[in-house]
């Protein structure tokens, strides 16, 4: 195995497209061969920047001083001390320091074939997904463990989807990545310090709307892990109830992302650009709707057919594109609302189609592009109540 030492005049690069933590506590006999594969890896086998941050809890052994021994000899390898001891206490600090775009964990027994990492982690750098996850109980994954931790696992599982209704397959892999950005938005709404920490994530960033990718891995269990079941389990059903009181409660995650996006669209300018860009395929596609059914409809019912497809279309156009809502924050009241504004220019144009045929104007064509331009007028009024009303995030 290559052994990868630290040059005196190179300095780990500020910004690593990926940061890669390893929480440790009380890892002194498997921490070093560990950190060396995993870097001997990342440095023949791994197509983009990294770095390896050794995230160490309070740990009473040699941990942490082979960590810092480490972090002098190999490149690209950093450490993080706390006091206190707690996996997910571990994950934060790491996290919300690192620089990286893309912030990733993996447990130090390094289970997970390190084949599926960048799988892991290739979605969030594209911009495909805002979270990723490897699985051991999805069609693909290939697991060597015991009965008893296998019942154990699926049965924590399941009780999840029974309770908390998740999508997301398995909550405990030690294997997970997330976008920076979207880290240092749920990371102040978690409340786990510890196992459930990695549950609370998924759970809250599936509320708010986020792509979860998942990523089936081989896994191999470690016979040696110090997981204190016991305890473990009991903080885990603690969690559990807390999030089910919380899914009573208003979506946090989601109004906070919302109060991201929004500080990052507040440009009336940027608005207005996009806003009109979506108008425009708007009116084009009321004008096409209008030719094609109102031989059928009416001139009216064709009005009124095509507007109403075109102001669902627009609202949810709006609402992601214009002023950057994601997730389930208000989505009801928002399209409500916004198919409601839908009734300026529904108004607008029948005033005007009752104009045109006051003045004998009936061919299909010129109908269709004067009745097009009064509703892109009456949506310039759409937009300052869209903007100042509809879509302002709430406080």
């Amino acid at each position: 195995m290559t052994t990868l030492t630290k040059e005196p005049a190179q300095a780990v690069s500020p910004a690593p497209a990926v940061d890669i933590v390893i929480p440790v506590y009380n890892e002194a006999d498997d921490l070093e061969r560990s950190v060396r594969r995993l870097a001997d890896y990342l440095s023949t086998r791994f197509p983009l920047s990294w770095v390896i941050t050794v995230a160490d809890n309070a740990s009473t052994d040699a941990t942490l001083a082979i960590a810092r021994r480490l972090e002098a000899e190999l490149d690209h390898v950093r450490v993080v001390h706390l006091e206190q001891k707690g996996r997910g206490r571990a994950l934060r600090r790491a996290w919300s320091e690192s620089t990286s775009p893309v912030v990733a964990y993996m447990d130090v027994d390094l289970s997970t074939d390190l084949d599926a990492l960048l799988p892991l982690v290739a979605p969030l750098v594209s911009g495909h997904s805002d979270v990723a996850i490897g699985t051991r109980l999805a069609r693909g994954a290939n697991v060597v463990r015991g009965p008893k931790r296998e019942l154990i696992s699926r049965a924590y599982n399941g009780l999840l989807k029974a309770t908390l209704r998740n999508g997301f397959s398995d909550a405990q892999c030690g294997f997970k990545a997330v976008r920076a950005d979207v880290a240092r938005t749920l990371l102040p709404l978690i409340e786990d310090q510890a196992w459930f920490f990695d549950t609370e994530l998924l759970v809250l960033a599936e509320r708010s709307g986020l792509r979860i990718h998942e990523v089936p891995v081989d896994w191999v269990d470690d016979p040696d892990s110090r997981v204190d079941i016991l305890n473990t389990a009991k903080g885990d059903l603690l969690g559990i109830l807390r999030m089910m009181r919380r899914q009573l409660a208003p979506p946090m995650a989601a109004d906070a992302l919302a109060r991201r996006d929004d500080a990052e669209s507040k440009d009336l300018a940027g608005q207005l650009v996009r806003f009109g860009s979506i108008g425009a395929v708007s009116t084009v596609l009321f004008v096409l709707l209008f030719i094609a059914t109102a031989g059928t409809l009416g001139a009216v019912g064709a009005t009124v057919a095509s507007l109403a497809v075109c102001s669902v279309a627009n609202t949810a156009a709006n609402r992601r594109f214009t002023f950057a809502v994601r997730g389930s924050w208000a989505r009801r009241r928002h399209y409500v609302t916004g198919i409601a504004l839908g009734l300026a220019p529904l108004v607008s144009t029948l005033a005007m189609l009752g104009v045109l045929r006051a003045f004998g104007v009936t061919a299909t064509t010129p109908t269709a592009f004067v009745l097009g331009a009064a509703s892109a007028v009456a949506s310039l009024g759409r937009f300052v109540l869209l903007r100042n009303w509809t879509f302002r995030t709430r406080r």
